[in-house]
This record gives C-alpha cells, sequence and structure tokens, in this order.
C-alpha cells in the first residue's frame, strides 16, 4: 500500500505549542518580563482555543506538538486538545535544543516530557526536535523510548524510515518554507524572530505555492505553526484560504503525523537511510 494512497499529496496541519518554554529556556531573567511572558502564553490561552474551532470547523485533523512544561503549566490546553480528538506528541521537555546537551541531559529532558504527557494521559508516538536541532543521539533515544516517528530532518519532502542502531523510525520531513516562526515571530527582548512581521497573505501565499508544487511532485506537506504565532485572528483566517484552497482542489487528504507514520510503515517502497556522520 502507497503510503500517499490515492491523493496527489498528504498535508499535515502541526502546531508547536511552544508557550512560555523557548524564551525561559533562554534564560530565566526573562520570566521577569511580563511582555515577553504574556507574548507566548497567549499561544495555549487564545491561540489553541481559537485554531480547535478553525479545525473544528472543516473536521480536519491535526497534531500538537507539546514540551513537557508547557503540558506542566498548562494541562488543561493539553486535555482540551485531547478532547476535540487531535494527536498530541512530544516536542521535549523544556525546549532545550539536544545539539547543545550531553547525552544524560538529552535523556533526562526526553523523559521529562514523555512523564509530563503521561500525566495529562498521554502516550505519545511521536516527536519533533525542539528548534529542529536534534544531536547525533537523539534519534536512538527516541526508538529506545518506543516512539514511532520524528519530524525533524530536511533531506527529503517524502516521508522514509530512518535506521537507528535500536531499530526504525518513521521521518516526515519539514522544512523551514513551512514554518510560521520565520514568517510572524518578533521579540525586542529576548531578540528573536527575523524582525519583519509578514502580512498573513504572504505567508499564505508561500504555503500555498509550496502546497500546489507538492501536489504535482506528490509530496507530504508538513506544514509548521506556533498557536501564539498563527493563533492570532488575521492569521487563523488566512489559514483557513489554504485549507480551503487545498479542499477545493479536491486531491490533497489532511493526516496527523501519526496517521501518516502508520501508512508509511505499510508502504514496503519507501526508502531506508541511516543519518548521515560527518
Amino acid at each position: 500500500m502507497s503510503w500517499i494512497g490515492d491523493s496527489a499529496a498528504l498535508a499535515i496541519l502541526s502546531f508547536d505549542v511552544d508557550a512560555e518554554a523557548p524564551i525561559l529556556v533562554e534564560s530565566r531573567r526573562h520570566a521577569q518580563n511580563p511582555a515577553a511572558m504574556s507574548h507566548q502564553a497567549y499561544g495555549p490561552l487564545v491561540g489553541v482555543p481559537r485554531l480547535l474551532d478553525l479545525l473544528a470547523d472543516y473536521s480536519l485533523p491535526a497534531t500538537f506538538f507539546v514540551p513537557g512544561v508547557t503540558a506542566e503549566r498548562y494541562p488543561e490546553t493539553v486535555e482540551r486538545i485531547a478532547a476535540a480528538g487531535h494527536e498530541i506528541a512530544h516536542h521535549g521537555g523544556t525546549h532545550r535544543s539536544p545539539l547543545h546537551l550531553g547525552e544524560a541531559a538529552e535523556r533526562a529532558d526526553l523523559q521529562r516530557g514523555l512523564a509530563a504527557l503521561e500525566r495529562v494521559g498521554v502516550r505519545p508516538d511521536g516527536y519533533r526536535t525542539p528548534s529542529w536541532e536534534p544531536s547525533e543521539r537523539t534519534f536512538d533515544l527516541l526508538v529506545e523510548h518506543r516512539l514511532r516517528y520524528d519530524s525533524t530532518l530536511m533531506d527529503d519532502d517524502r516521508p522514509y524510515v530512518l535506521e537507528t542502531a535500536h531499530g526504525t523510525l518513521v521521518e516526515l520531513p519539514p522544512h523551514w518554507s513551512l514554518d510560521d516562526w520565520n514568517q510572524y515571530m518578533y521579540l525586542p527582548e529576548p531578540r528573536s524572530g527575523s524582525g519583519t512581521i509578514q502580512p498573513p497573505s504572504r505567508a499564505v501565499e508561500l504555503w500555498r505555492e509550496e502546497l500546489d508544487g507538492m501536489r504535482r511532485h506528490g509530496c507530504l506537506f508538513v506544514l509548521t505553526m506556533h498557536p501564539f504565532l498563527s493563533g492570532r485572528p488575521g492569521r487563523v483566517e488566512a489559514l483557513r484560504t489554504l485549507v480551503e484552497h487545498a479542499l477545493d482542489a479536491g486531491d490533497v487528504e489532511f493526516v496527523s503525523c501519526a496517521e501518516a507514520a502508520r501508512r508509511a510503515l505499510e508502504d514496503t517502497s519507501l526508502p531506508r537511510r541511516a543519518l548521515r556522520r560527518y
């Protein structure tokens, strides 16, 4: 069975519910910056409910990647996502980049995230590395902890099977061009983002053209969004236009990451690769 079925492309709407985690991991001193903290808290407080409403309008599945600290601070948000029937996946314990951690610290951070999600009733199937910065150990650790897929590596635009020393993992490749951070993120302190906030119409134009190209080439469209960014009103409505464009095309199927990974595992024609070492 082909992972893509009869569709021209599969589309994944994924949301990284980072909340305050990326700011606090940069420095605890930002905890004393109410403006920065409120900017991030908008995600679980306002953005997630608004995005859940949008998904419900079209009966679409989605995957929410949740750091452990977000699950600890906002358990009711995680429970609301689960109650709406969406997948919840692992996004690190504290949003620290594994690339900058030693082996013991990376393992502890991964386990903290798993424990936090399990306390709110979630056993995740998959993982996305914070900031898309894995270490060479990351994928072995994921298999060791019985995670079935990852969405971090960018060396394809279709799923593939990643071979590790401990077993295999499905890779669902994302890309920077399909990330709202590069379009919308701006904070003066701590300085973060490109420094320019793009209009939602420009972001959706980029994503629509990428989707149309992927429809032609039979690809996996993995859109990565953050509720504190894409949950704002104008951006939600722009996302709505993208969703309607995909639905009107008639050849795009929306799936969760877990469903894409399940189909990939059943497709024996997919390439199998080991992590390249340089």
